[in-house]
């Protein structure tokens, strides 16, 4: 499963889309067949909306319900981000996939990266939550800038 927005599909927040090099796109499109997915977007959110980020906490934590996904307009989007997350991992279970190419750095799709919550530009360790329900399952999850990671997994098992 690969990120919409990272195929050139304007979902993000700001109705933008990300990019990986040049290099990485074509190894992905000869090696692996990709299923787009965007966990905001399947679960209801408008494009474009407020851009959110976790407050007080994690991924793992608000699918804990220990913390929030909050629009800086202060609007309450967890129950949207959770809904996506559990799609996201739905369409993985259906469809066996083992792999899922996630936007670094989004509340939802962030596997190292994440903002802090204070909508300041300030990352921190973290996962968001769609990488983190799917971590959680045994899916692993990667960003497009660890590309080279998912060669190296994919090269151990063929």
């Amino acid at each position: 499963m690969i990120s919409s927005c990272l195929v050139g599909n304007k979902v993000r927040y700001n109705a933008s889309c990300l990019s990986m090099s040049e290099p990485d796109w074509n190894w992905l499109q000869s090696h692996v067949e990709l299923v787009v997915f965007c966990p905001e977007v399947s679960s209801g959110l408008l494009i474009p909306r407020a851009p959110a980020e976790i407050i007080a906490g994690k991924g793992e934590d608000v699918l804990l319900g220990t913390a929030k996904v909050l629009g800086n307009d202060g609007v309450d989007v967890t129950e949207q981000f959770v809904a996506g997350a559990q799609n996201a991992l739905q369409l993985c279970q259906a469809q066996q996939i083992k792999y899922a190419i996630l936007a670094e750095g989004s509340p939802s799709c962030g596997s190292s990266k994440i903002y802090d919550g204070t909508f300041s530009g300030t990352k921190i360790d973290g996962l968001g939550v769609t990488a983190s329900q799917l971590k959680r399952e045994g899916i692993k999850v990667f960003s497009q800038h660890t590309i080279a990671g998912l060669q190296s997994e994919l090269a151990q098992h063929s």
